[in-house]
């Protein structure tokens, strides 16, 4: 349609108008100063740009973080506003918030979801579009482990020989009779069988973390306990800080020379549980055999009274847990342990701290029955502490050096609880 002088309404012609910025007709404004901004852009760095949608990620860390906001009365307020880390602090606080090992995961192709791609298929199809070789990305070291709802798995625990009654009493029998003969000879001789069993009882212990893929410095540890015992013998509580100050030290230079790269806080902290578990509890049975400790040879009665207390009380165990043993102690730890069974091991501790100790000077029938009641306590947790620990190690025995027992950890393990508790309640009673 056409108007009548036939110029407003013409069918357009799809001509562009030509309009030059210097036509005084027509004057588009900010065209020169476009212009010169154009021309002064510099050049994009090709290392600053992003990845290729195709790479696979990285898992950097992104930089800017949320801080909350101080103005709590406007409601706007209470959404953060994005700030960027500044200090170690800000890399802390949000370390819980974000692992950026998650974005180095990979998955398998079948896992992927429609919209996702392979990255090895990635890589393939962009080589056909792109023929210049694209740096690898470098992954972030994983340093923080996976966390599992069941730390245990996987660490079936292996089956050992049935235990013999017979043999284990006979074995009991030629052990006990060995200890009265070498406490007879007096404190040094009793000293050295200390000695022997804390270290033969350390040795199991990191054979048992060894056995697991743990890596702790087992002759570092050993002469660690051997140094402690003489060390208290000869000087007393006082020398535990010092033997520990230097295992520490000298854990460290052990991993730092180590030929292979392995996990050091796993190995420095089997070396000092050890150490803990077995060089400073045992330790105190040094303490009191010494005569630098305890004079008259008191230490020897107090020691040799935990001794027997002990094997009541894990006598009375075994023997009423077999015979009338139904309900377990704890069945996530030792199945085999009841309660039954601790409530005769009570009773016979009771009874050979009323009937036995007082024969041994200076034991009286009161401080015996106290002592009693209270390694009845202890040394079922002793007992159930070497559970725990072979529960979590994945074994059923650490040694098989006593026929019937075990190992000589399986059988000084409440022993190890008993003698602070002894020196501790020697001294609360007076009796030394």
């Amino acid at each position: 349609m056409r108007s009548d002088d036939g110029d407003l309404f013409d069918t357009p012609t799809g001509e562009v108008p030509v309009a030059s910025v210097s036509d005084p007709r027509v004057t588009i404004t900010g065209a020169e100063l476009a212009a010169d901004a154009a021309e002064a852009i510099p050049e994009v760095d090709p290392e600053t740009l992003l990845p290729h949608w195709t790479d696979a990620p990285t898992g950097q860390v992104p930089i800017v973080v949320a801080r909350e906001a101080a103005d709590a009365v406007d409601p706007w307020a209470n959404i953060p506003a994005p700030a960027w880390r500044e200090g170690e602090a800000d890399w802390v606080a949000h370390e819980e918030q974000f692992d950026a090992s998650l974005l180095a995961v990979e998955r398998e192709e079948e896992d992927l979801r429609p919209w996702e791609f392979a990255p090895e298929k990635a890589v393939a199809d962009e080589e056909v579009l792109d023929e210049s070789p694209r740096p690898e990305p470098v992954r972030a070291l994983r340093t923080r482990r996976p966390h599992r709802e069941d730390p245990l798995s996987g660490r079936a625990v292996r089956k050992s020989p049935a235990r013999s009654v017979s043999v284990a009493t006979l074995t009991g029998v030629v052990l006990a009779a060995a200890v009265f003969v070498i406490f007879s000879f007096g404190a040094i001789p009793t000293a050295v069988l200390v000695l022997a069993a804390l270290t033969l009882a350390a040795g199991e212990a990191f054979a048992g973390f060894r056995s697991v893929g743990a890596h702790p410095a087992t002759v570092l540890g050993l002469t660690a306990v051997i140094t402690l015992g003489v060390a208290v013998y000869e000087k007393g509580l006082g020398a535990v800080g010092v033997v520990t100050a230097l295992l520490v030290i000298f854990s460290f230079v052990w991993y730092l020379n180590a030929e292979a790269l392995i996990d050091v806080v796993d190995g420095v902290g089997a070396t000092i549980f050890v150490f803990a578990w077995v060089g400073v509890l045992g330790s105190f049975a040094l303490l009191m055999v010494s005569p630098h400790n305890i004079a008259h040879k008191h230490g020897l009665a107090f020691t040799l009274g935990a001794v027997l207390l002990t094997v009541a009380n894990d006598s009375g165990a075994l023997f009423v847990g077999r015979w009338l043993g139904k309900r377990p102690l704890n069945a996530r730890l030792s199945p085999n342990k009841t309660i039954e069974g601790t409530i005769g091991g009570t009773i016979l501790t009771l009874v050979v701290g009323a009937l036995v100790l007082p024969h041994i000077h200076p034991w009286t029938v009161k401080h015996a029955l106290e002592c009693a009641v209270a390694l009845a306590v202890v040394v079922p947790m002793g007992d159930l502490f070497e559970s725990m620990f072979k529960r979590t190690l994945g074994v059923k025995d650490l040694g098989h050096l006593l026929p019937g027992h075990g190992g000589m950890l399986d059988r000084v393990d409440g022993l190890l609880f008993a003698l602070p508790t002894i020196y501790f309640m020697t001294h609360l009673l007076s009796l030394s």
